[in-house]
Order: C-alpha cells, then sequence, then structure tokens
C-alpha cells in the first residue's frame, strides 16, 4: 500500500513574491494611514530586522 516518495514542486519563488506582495501593501496601509514618518521607521525596523538575520544566517554557514 505504500508509494514510493516522489519529489514535489518547488514554491520558493511564489512565497517569496507573495511575501513582497504582502509587505507592500502593508506599507501602503500604513503611508495612508499614518503618513511618510511612521512609514520611514517601519523601514527602518525591517531594514534592521533583515540586517540581523543576514548576519544570523552568514555565522551559520
Amino acid at each position: 500500500m505504500s508509494r514510493p516518495v516522489q519529489p514535489v514542486q518547488d514554491y520558493t519563488t511564489t512565497c517569496l513574491v507573495m511575501a513582497f506582495v504582502n509587505l507592500l501593501w502593508v506599507f501602503v496601509l500604513v503611508f495612508l494611514l499614518w503618513g511618510l514618518p511612521a512609514g520611514m521607521v517601519l523601514a527602518v525596523i525591517l531594514n534592521a530586522g533583515i540586517d540581523r538575520l543576514r548576519s544570523h544566517l552568514d555565522r551559520r554557514a
């Protein structure tokens, strides 16, 4: 009754595109609700988080 393991589709690109779309609409929403300063603060926070993630992944590899 067991079936052989078959390869699955790679959804990495789809996941990254959807992450970009979600970040984009969140930025637009923040900009519309609270203006440019809040959008800039959000951008700085996300940039710091991405930098920390990159340094963590560089140390791991």
